[in-house]
């Protein structure tokens, strides 16, 4: 009995990030959130590639916020054959406001 093909993705690399949103509302709610994960696989444009993030939640004040299918701009060479990517964006929508936020990810493969 023949065993059935299963399709292979070649798997790439990914990246580690972390950081900080920005400040949102006024007066004692004034605050920001944490988050941290691991971008998905890479996904080539022209001769560079982006990554997407989709991280379900920021830490946990008395709310949550998404970020949610952001993508990272180009590859951003930092010497010795390792990259990050420069991530802007704003989280989704909770307890009446969003946040701004923009981060560098970490370098690919920082063991290799």
């Amino acid at each position: 009995m023949k065993k059935p093909r299963i399709a292979r993705r070649r798997q790439t690399h990914v990246h580690e990030f972390e950081g900080s949103t920005k400040l949102a509302e006024q007066g004692a709610d004034r605050h920001n959130h944490r988050f941290a994960g691991v971008t998905g696989q890479v996904i080539p444009v022209g001769n560079s590639h982006i990554h997407e993030i989709d991280l379900t939640h920021t830490d946990f004040l008395n709310h949550f916020h998404n970020l949610k299918k952001i993508r990272t701009g180009r590859a951003i060479s930092v010497g010795n054959g390792k990259h990050v990517h420069f991530v802007k964006g704003m989280t989704t929508l909770n307890d009446g406001h969003l946040h701004q936020f923009n981060f560098a990810t970490l370098i690919q493969q920082p063991l290799v």
